[in-house]
């Protein structure tokens, strides 16, 4: 009785442990804009992008226009913007979670 009791015990603590731990990204604050207008990235057209230790990269999971007018006063193509975004880079692009514009003063 006590060998099964044991057994069920390790058996459980096993499992409890072999669980995957989740990480949480960050969010942290970056620049954003055109890649094309504001960037200098070559591309086809506008596209958002971020800008990380001064490396610019396109972004994937959200598009240029989910942000407001691109071309406006204060848009993408004519102003660099601040956002916190969480995600990761991937085949030297950013791959987005999240993406909050920062309100500019």
């Amino acid at each position: 009785m006590k060998k099964i009791a044991f057994l069920a015990f390790l058996f459980l603590s096993i499992t409890i442990n072999a669980q995957d731990k989740k990480t949480t990204e960050k969010s942290q604050i970056v620049e954003a804009a055109c890649g094309e207008c504001q960037f200098g990235m070559k591309g086809n057209s506008c596209d958002l992008a971020i800008r990380i230790d001064g490396k610019p990269y396109f972004v994937d999971g959200t598009k240029i226009d989910e942000h407001g007018d691109a071309h406006a006063k204060d848009g993408f193509c004519n102003t660099i913007r601040k956002a916190a975004v969480t995600g990761k880079i991937e085949n030297n692009r950013y791959k987005v979670t999240s993406f909050t514009l920062i309100k500019s003063n």
